[in-house]
């Protein structure tokens, strides 16, 4: 039952989980990072989140604007490149340190068709390598994108032009100079049509630099993903997932320099077992010690969820 698990958010400049901070989900307060390649702002919002640490509110006024009413999480994020990086190298995903083979759920291969078609074109992947990844392109691949105003490397300006209310949620377009460079390079207004336009060729994803300096807002939203019943319910297709995870599994998203291997940030969803405390340790568990360390390797499989999880 899902309910016998909580989630757990952390983010940082790299994979390894010593260089992360747990997220404070739907708490309008963003989680600062700074990574050699950026400075970045991150705010995760998960709709009826049940996870640590457990006095997070269980909603986001961001769900309230209407674009966003049936959206089940949301990512959204501002960050400033401390070097320019060419548009065909910048990456959105999720990735894995260890094979997930043996616990991919029967009907996979159908979902990912679905999601190729109805949600990214652009992603591409191997779930069944040593180190499975999913990836797009950001510019096709993020739902909304805003460009600002350079700023420097450090000003960040988190709450600023191109958002609503008080939990922000990004819109399309840009402010303060962030509009003339989407106008000099004919990139539509819409976010629709911006994703649809960057897939429509390399040479366009080679035209545009993320610029040192400057300030780009960006949200990544769906849905689909329901973190709660850890589910993916797809247009006609539902896939129940608790029941073949082993271990306390994460998944990871990462913003990336597919060139260099390069992480900008990392943000990662983390299932425990409802018996942890705020810092993520079991009450059975060593003191200090984590439960849960990406870097570890395949999840300890002393943890596994029971076959009606499957239901």
């Amino acid at each position: 039952m899902a309910d016998k698990y909580l989630l757990r958010v952390t983010a940082g400049p790299s994979y390894d989980p010593s260089s992360h901070q747990v997220v404070a989900v739907n708490s309008g307060t963003p989680t600062s990072i700074q990574s050699p390649l950026c400075s970045a702002d991150v705010s995760v919002r998960i709709q009826n989140y049940r996870g640590l640490p457990r006095c997070s509110p269980s909603t986001s006024s961001y769900f309230s604007h209407p674009p966003h009413t049936h959206d089940q999480y949301s990512i959204g994020f501002s960050f400033v490149p401390h070097h320019s990086i060419n548009g065909k190298s910048l990456v959105f995903g999720n990735d894995f340190d260890y094979p997930i083979r043996d616990r991919i759920p029967p009907g996979f291969n159908a979902a990912f068709k679905i999601v190729k078609w109805a949600i990214d074109p652009g992603l591409e992947g191997d779930v069944y390598a040593e180190k499975p990844y999913l990836y797009g392109n950001a510019l096709s691949s993020i739902n909304v994108l805003n460009v600002g105003p350079k700023v420097g490397k450090e000003n960040i300006q988190y709450q600023s032009a191109g958002s609503q209310g008080d939990e922000e949620a990004i819109v399309e377009g840009g402010f303060e100079g962030g509009q003339e460079v989407r106008e000099e390079l004919h990139i539509p207004d819409t976010a629709a049509a911006r994703q649809k336009w960057f897939l429509g060729g390399r040479d366009r994803l080679e035209n545009w630099q993320w610029e040192e300096g400057r300030l780009y807002k960006a949200d990544f939203f769906n849905p689909y993903l329901d973190f709660n019943q850890f589910a993916l319910e797809l247009p006609g297709f539902s896939l129940k997932v608790l029941g073949y995870l082993g271990g306390e599994d994460y998944l990871r998203y990462v913003l990336k320099d597919i060139d260099t291997g390069e992480v900008l940030f990392v943000v990662v969803f983390t299932l425990l077992p409802n018996d942890q405390d705020d810092d993520g340790n079991s009450k059975t568990s060593q003191p200090g010690k984590s439960n849960t360390d990406p870097a570890d390797g395949p999840p300890d499989k002393s943890f596994e969820p029971m076959a009606e999880d499957l239901d």
